[in-house]
Order: C-alpha cells, then sequence, then structure tokens
C-alpha cells in the first residue's frame, strides 16, 4: 500500500495541465530557421541561421551566409554580429541585463527578420533533491529542483536533465500559474532515451534551469506537443520571429546545479 500511494504521488508530480495549442503543420522547407540566444551569463551569444528542410528529408539543413545580424535593446546600445562559419553569428561587444528588451534584426536575401525577448530577472536555483521508487528489482529516479518563484505572476521556467553529461530529450516546462510565489514542489522523472542508457545509482545529475519570457516558453511547449506526436522539427512549432521565419529567439537566464544519484 506504501509502494502504490508513492506511485500516485509521483504520478501526481510528474504530471502538468498545458494549454493545448493548435499547430500549422504545413510544409515550410526553405524558410529561414533563426535559433538565437541571449543569457544573462557573459558574452558573447549567438545567432545560428540555416534553412528548413521538407519533413520527408533528414535534420540535415543548410548553413546561411551573408547575412546582416544586429541585436539592440531599449536603450539604444546595438551589435552587429560576427559570421564565424556554419551559419552561426557571434556578438562581439553586447553585455547583458536582466529586464532589459533585446530585439534581434536579420536582413537576408532582400528579406527581413525581426524578433523581441525580454530577459527575466534572475531566479536562482539553490538545490537538488531526488525522488525514488522501487518496482521490483528496479528503480525509477526523479529530481527536484529547489527555487523560489517570485511573487509577481508570470514567470516560465524550462529544466534541462542530463545524466554524466548526456541531456535527454524531455522540455521539463513550468509556469507559475499554480504556485506562483512558492517554493518548488515539482519533481521530473529521469527518463531513458534515445540519448541516454540506464539511469543508476552513482550517475551524475545535472540541472540547468532557464528562465524564459512567455513566448519563447509558448514555443517550447508547441514543440513538446509535437515531439509527442511524432512532428518533425523545426518546421512545425510557432516562432517568435515575424517576417515568415521559423524557430525563435530566446533572452533567459540560466542556472545550473548537479547532484550524485543515491
Amino acid at each position: 500500500m506504501k509502494n502504490i500511494i508513492k506511485l500516485l504521488m509521483l504520478l501526481v508530480l510528474f504530471s502538468s495541465c498545458e494549454k493545448e495549442i493548435d499547430l500549422d503543420l504545413d510544409d515550410r522547407s526553405g524558410a529561414l530557421v533563426i535559433d538565437g540566444n541571449i543569457t544573462d551569463q557573459p558574452g558573447p551569444y549567438y545567432v545560428q541561421l540555416t534553412k528548413s528542410v521538407p519533413f520527408t528529408q533528414t535534420n540535415q539543413y543548410p548553413a546561411v551566409t551573408g547575412a546582416v545580424v544586429t541585436i539592440s535593446d531599449q536603450t539604444g546600445r546595438q551589435d552587429q554580429l560576427v559570421y564565424e562559419g556554419n551559419g552561426r553569428y557571434k556578438t562581439t561587444t553586447l553585455t547583458s541585463v536582466p529586464g532589459n528588451v533585446y530585439t534581434l534584426k536579420v536582413v537576408v536575401d532582400g528579406k527581413t527578420y525581426t524578433s523581441s525577448s525580454r530577459l527575466p530577472l534572475v531566479v536562482p536555483l539553490d538545490s537538488l533533491t531526488q525522488d525514488s521508487i522501487k518496482f521490483g528489482s528496479e528503480v525509477r529516479y526523479a529530481v527536484r529542483p529547489i527555487y523560489t518563484d517570485p511573487a509577481t505572476l508570470g514567470n516560465s521556467y524550462r529544466f534541462i536533465i542530463s545524466v554524466n553529461g548526456k541531456s535527454n530529450k524531455a522540455y521539463n516546462l513550468v509556469t507559475d500559474n499554480i504556485n506562483n510565489g512558492k517554493v518548488n514542489q515539482r519533481a521530473f522523472p529521469i527518463i531513458n532515451d534515445d540519448d541516454l542508457e540506464e539511469v543508476n545509482k552513482g550517475d551524475q545529475i545535472t540541472v540547468e534551469m532557464h528562465g524564459l519570457d512567455l513566448p519563447v516558453y509558448t514555443y517550447y511547449n508547441a514543440l513538446a506537443e509535437i515531439t509527442g506526436r511524432g512532428g518533425v522539427t523545426p518546421a512545425d512549432p510557432p516562432s517568435n520571429v515575424s517576417g515568415g521565419a521559423l524557430g525563435r529567439f530566446s533572452a533567459h537566464t540560466v542556472a545550473k546545479k548537479s547532484m550524485v544519484l543515491k
């Protein structure tokens, strides 16, 4: 009976209620795909530009060269990124400030694409704890990030879980719609997938916590739905970039903690 109660508790912790999103699954092959990031960590920051491919092809995306890529903020600071190769562009002078709004502008092949993202205020990741339950001879593990959500409603998070340096594919998304202003009580199962082998006692678990703005959270939430339905990315999920591009531009905070499974 105790094991059944524990199992029910873990199932409640592992489940979440997310808004269902209607997805446009039209073939967008040949469209510009933007993968841009700014964090609260020291730069440089990078923007990756590629072209999407048809659903029937493998995920090998052609690099985009010759683009003019700039990032600016509301204070008037602007940085023109330098091309490094393989479709990747790098900042040279930009520094990040939590609370600022950053605007990406990409000009390529006579078209202009823009996106804005607000860098959230920093929410510290205090520690990690583990949950475990035994099924016969098998033990299932989960990790619980300990952090206190700010009192102001509207915070969103993504948690990337790695085992011995290899991250799994789960998106692990959270908003503060239910537990606003409280210490986190949600645990995430450490799930085996194509990138992870069996999880065992003694493995090192690393959790990277990203504080997201709402449009980026919405993008990842849709991407999680697509992945669950067998969709192909990055052609499917809604973008926060105007001008017809796919992908996203994200200003987010980063915090990281590690622990060893016991």
